[in-house]
């Protein structure tokens, strides 16, 4: 298969077989080649969950420090005055019947979605299209409320839900690559405490099994765990 010269590249400078340090990470993904574009930083954390558990779910919120850099397009349903209310905030779109049908003809154009409480009875008629997205809206996430001007407020002030997939695996963007290192390292260290927290009471042996740093179009770097010391919890 051929590769491009900027993968050609970045192979130099990447061992698959090595375990980074954080900030080691960090340094070789922002010394990859340039792209036209300010990438985003993720992290990809496999826990030791027993998926077939319903109870095993890893889930929460978690304010990042330093945000996402992302800007991000807000949907709130609501009725009358919250709806006004949602839009002053700050809101992209709100209102209720007719973004129900636009979401049912294909229309995803947004990134979080918030609901008033009065809402989710007819929301759950949405359930199989927002929630294999992420973007149903849960109380334990903070996008069910009546207090819709905070909740918009925090999702911009980047604040991210994280779940564990199928795999037992909690993907998340953790900034921009534009960011200084210690602003992604913040981040980094909210998110993956804030993981260890939602630790399912039942999980047994060790939760934090691997973890990896990359970027939107850059490699992905194995992280020392034994290294996380922001972590409480990280290691059993």
């Amino acid at each position: 298969m051929h590769r491009s010269k900027r993968f050609r590249e970045i192979d130099k400078s990447v061992d698959v077989l090595k375990l980074y340090s954080i900030d080691e990470a960090i340094e070789i993904l922002k010394k990859c080649p340039p792209t036209k574009f300010d990438q985003s930083v993720e992290i990809s954390l496999k826990t030791g969950v027993d998926v077939q558990k319903s109870d095993q779910l890893v889930r929460g919120t978690v304010p990042l420090p330093n945000g996402t850099g992302k800007r991000t397009v807000i949907l709130v349903f609501a009725k009358g005055e919250k709806v006004k209310e949602a839009l002053n905030a700050g809101a992209d779109f709100a209102g209720n019947e007719e973004f129900f049908e636009k979401i049912k003809s294909g229309w995803l154009d947004f990134d979080a979605v918030i609901a008033t409480p009065d809402m989710m009875r007819d929301l759950g008629k949405l359930a199989k299209i927002l929630g294999p997205r992420g973007l149903m809206p849960t109380p334990k996430a903070g996008t069910v409320t009546a207090d819709v001007a905070k909740a918009i407020a925090e999702v911009k002030a980047g604040k991210v839900e994280f779940k564990s997939d199928k795999h037992g695996v909690v993907n998340s963007m953790v900034g921009k690559l534009s960011f200084t290192s210690a602003k992604l390292k913040e981040n980094i260290a909210a998110l993956l405490t804030a993981v260890a927290r939602a630790k399912p009471a039942t999980a047994k042996g060790v939760f934090m099994r691997s973890l990896s740093l990359s970027t939107t179009m850059g490699p992905g770097l194995k992280i020392d765990l034994q290294g996380v010391t922001e972590v409480q919890g990280a290691k059993e």
